[in-house]
């Protein structure tokens, strides 16, 4: 086997400093950052929270996760990686300048045990504490990984791989999966910073005709491919609290991105407050400002449908636009999903967990980070799937679910 080359630079899996790099994140962080600093300028304070939803007690782990992120506190963009940001074209000057100035600080971190479980809240001003949420996640993730499977090796991650990526490749013989784009989503949930690493290096150099990139900026930049993502649930919840008409929130946001970005980011996330109440606001200026959207929740054939119904509805052809597919996805539903689709809409797939936390006898853990508040006012997330609805205030998910016609939630 040839093994790829970022992969065999190190022996363990597990870095001794786990936050090593304020590149390290995910791009649509990057995206939606530049998005807040122009046109959401007037947010005092936001509260992010971390939620576990795995049957999986992490105070045990408190300290040596407390310890880790305190490692984030100063850590900056360097001169290189400035440089690298600068390239991207619809990134602005004030922008890059501000990243350039810019430090993750510590003392906006607040770590303690409530009910019965390990609690992390970012707070404080948006632009300060917005790219806490990956750090967070895939820091809890690694600390917990190397405490309880310290003997996993880069074998019991290449082997896997190997195997998805054959199979891919024989699917590829029977079906000519010509078109089929797919790209690595994996930074919240990995096993650790060197898995990612190793998956990402290993799809590149296996599936050239397939993989397009990643949606982690360091990786990227360390392997020369392409940073993938545009925007997450969090503008859409912003919103709900800026001074608009709640009815108005996902118009704004949509408005917001476009003035933003001009075109470019072009796919727009449906499920904050459902696909229905999506399809509702997503009309015709938009359908043609956003060259597509992305799947998140709730059942993605169902999904695909009525993103076609609503293009035709719309008189558009639906074969002109995209839906990328990003919802806990492996190989075999990828390629169902793409077979399904094929010549109606076209199709796009970001894989995390199922690339990244593969490792036989592993089970990885169920968690996210979210905004939850904006200047002490509470956000919501009616997800498709209500196992992922996000909210501590039940008065204001019933006012936002009447507002929205939302029956099924």
């Amino acid at each position: 086997m040839n093994f790829p080359k970022a992969a065999a630079r190190r022996n363990s899996l597990f870095r001794k400093n786990l936050n090593f790099s304020a590149l390290d994140n995910d791009y649509y962080k990057m995206n939606m950052w530049q998005c807040f600093m122009h046109q959401y300028p007037y947010i005092e304070e936001a509260e992010y929270r971390f939620f576990m939803r795995s049957d999986v007690d992490l105070r045990p782990y408190k300290a040596e996760i407390q310890q880790e992120l305190q490692k984030l506190d100063g850590l900056k963009f360097t001169d290189d990686q400035i440089r690298w940001l600068e390239k991207t074209p619809w990134y602005t000057k004030d922008f890059i300048e501000w990243a350039r100035m810019w430090s993750f600080q510590s003392r906006f971190l607040y770590i303690s045990e409530q009910n019965n479980q390990l609690s992390i809240v970012a707070r404080g001003p948006l632009m300060h504490i917005h790219n806490f949420e990956m750090p967070v996640l895939s820091t809890v993730a690694e600390v917990y990984n190397r405490r309880n499977y310290p003997q996993k090796s880069y074998e019991d991650v290449r082997k896997p791989l190997f195997a998805k990526i054959d199979w891919l490749n024989q699917q590829h013989q029977k079906h000519d999966l010509t078109g089929l784009t797919l790209a690595d989503f994996g930074t919240r949930r990995r096993f650790s910073y060197e898995t990612q690493l190793t998956v990402v290096d290993m799809l590149n150099t296996k599936l050239p005709d397939f993989f397009i990139g990643t949606s982690n900026m360091h990786i990227a930049k360390e392997l020369g491919v392409n940073p993938i993502g545009t925007m997450a649930h969090e503008i859409f919840m912003l919103s709900q609290q800026v001074g608009v008409q709640l009815a108005h929130s996902q118009k704004h946001t949509l408005e917001c991105w476009v003035k933003e970005f001009r075109g470019q980011l072009g796919y727009a996330l449906t499920d904050v407050i459902g696909m229905d109440a999506f399809v509702r606001d997503f009309d015709l200026y938009f359908a043609k400002l956003f060259e597509g959207l992305r799947q998140d929740s709730g059942c993605p054939f169902e999904f695909g449908e009525k993103a076609i119904k609503m293009y035709k509805d719309l008189k558009l052809d639906p074969t002109t636009k995209t839906v990328i597919f990003s919802d806990a996805l492996d190989f075999e539903k990828m390629l169902e999903l793409f077979l399904h689709f094929r010549g109606r809409i076209r199709t796009s797939f970001g894989i995390g967990t199922f690339l990244s936390n593969d490792v036989e006898g592993v089970v990885p853990l169920n968690m996210v980070m979210k905004l939850v508040k904006v200047n002490d006012r509470p956000v919501a997330k009616i997800s498709d799937t209500i196992g992922k609805n996000l909210c501590d205030d039940e008065n204001f998910v019933r006012y936002l679910k009447d507002v929205y016609n939302v029956t099924w939630a």
